[in-house]
């Protein structure tokens, strides 16, 4: 971390509140990163989140104040953010569901500048989908700077009306979890062979999916996918962490279909898992910049993944990118990959050399804080 500033003498530090609206793990992990480095920096940080976000994400623990935030975009929300922010330099948002409650707390106080950044799309059809577009719309022209994490996120926000739209790509650390460092290739394979060996791969190939078990992750489409890695010799083992409402129905079709599939549920060592697979797929709907791929390609797995949202951004020719809900072509691009040990290699090597293009989590904050300081008023 760069040293923490010091204050202009007589000027309080600036104080940021940090809106989170839901629990997704996506934004709660950015908002820790962005908790902890405002905090080394001199910065007062209040974090407003639903009540179960603290106890996983610790944001205390960084020197933040936590203040539960009810869950929904109503009035009672609004009246939380509207007492904490009251001393407030800056309020950042982030999606949505912070955005309605943000705006509506800040309603003549323009004194306070509200930063906005948009994560992820909501998808949504008919009077939803319009219900949606104006919320949306109402929220970006509040903003007085609205973060979108890829391009199209951006275009979309200035279709809306912002006032000032800039692309914001953020990273994450990989040093969370419980990661014992085992990737072909890394420090410690033992740990990479114990962890295949408790998912019983010893000698057979290892798929892994990391993400909750939710319609738009497309999991249906990748159990599609597996059947025809049945005649695959050895057979791969496609393992997917996560938990959610769809699991009961995809353990059925599992069942069923004699798939190659092993439901994991809630695991704490993703990175572990990643460093033991030898092809990571990520076959969601829409992803901004997906932790998941980035842990991926840091830690050098070939990874094969929908070209949705800012994925092709993001990795950029080191992964391979099929259309969202194409089985037979994520099927064959999986299956050419476990086939294929130098090419494998070549796009592990292509994975770390594009993830040091990306900006470091110092450089994600100092982005940020240049921006709060551009709005903040003077003493905020």
């Amino acid at each position: 971390m760069k040293t923490t500033p010091v204050p202009p003498r007589g000027r309080p530090p600036l104080h940021v509140v940090q809106v989170i609206g839901g629990g997704s793990a996506r934004v709660c992990t950015h908002v820790r990163s962005l908790t902890a480095g405002l905090v080394a920096r001199g910065v007062r940080v209040t974090v407003c989140a639903p009540p179960g976000t603290e106890p996983d994400y610790g944001f205390t623990g960084l020197g933040a104040r936590f203040v539960p935030l009810p869950r929904g975009t109503g009035p009672e929300a609004a009246a939380v953010l509207r007492a904490v922010c009251a001393d407030a330099g800056v309020v950042h948002a982030h999606g949505l569901r912070a955005g309605v409650p943000s705006a509506l707390a800040l309603c003549g106080r323009r004194r306070t500048p509200l930063v906005v950044t948009w994560h992820a799309r909501a998808r949504s059809a008919g009077v939803r989908a319009w219900l949606m577009m104006l919320l949306e719309r109402r929220v970006v022209r509040a903003a007085r700077v609205v973060f979108g994490t890829t391009s199209d996120l951006v275009d979309r926000a200035r279709r809306h009306g912002a006032r000032d739209a800039r692309l914001a790509p953020v990273t994450v650390s990989v040093t969370g979890g419980t990661y014992r460092g085992g990737w072909p290739g890394g420090p410690d394979g033992m740990a990479r062979e114990k962890t295949r060996a408790e998912l019983g791969v010893t000698g057979r190939p290892l798929v892994l999916a990391v993400g909750r078990l939710v319609p738009r992750q497309g999991h249906t489409t990748l159990l599609t996918a597996s059947r025809a890695w049945r005649r695959l010799d050895p057979q791969p083992l496609l393992a997917i962490a996560g938990e959610g409402p769809t699991r009961p129905a995809l353990q059925r079709r599992i069942d069923a279909e004699k798939l190659p599939v092993r439901l994991l549920g809630r695991r704490t060592d993703a990175l572990d898992l990643l460093a033991a697979a030898d092809v990571a797929v990520l076959p969601a709907r829409w992803e901004g910049r997906a932790v998941v791929a980035q842990e991926a390609l840091r830690a050098g797995v070939p990874l094969v993944a929908s070209a949705v949202g800012g994925l092709p951004e993001l990795v950029g020719d080191a992964a391979l990118l099929v259309p969202y809900g194409d089985a037979d072509a994520l099927a064959e691009a999986v299956g050419g990959l476990l086939g294929d040990p130098a090419r494998r290699s070549g796009l592990a090597a292509a994975g770390r050399a594009q993830a040091a293009t990306w900006p470091s989590e110092d450089d994600t904050v100092a982005q940020v804080l240049s921006v709060y300081d551009e709005l903040a008023p003077q003493g905020g």
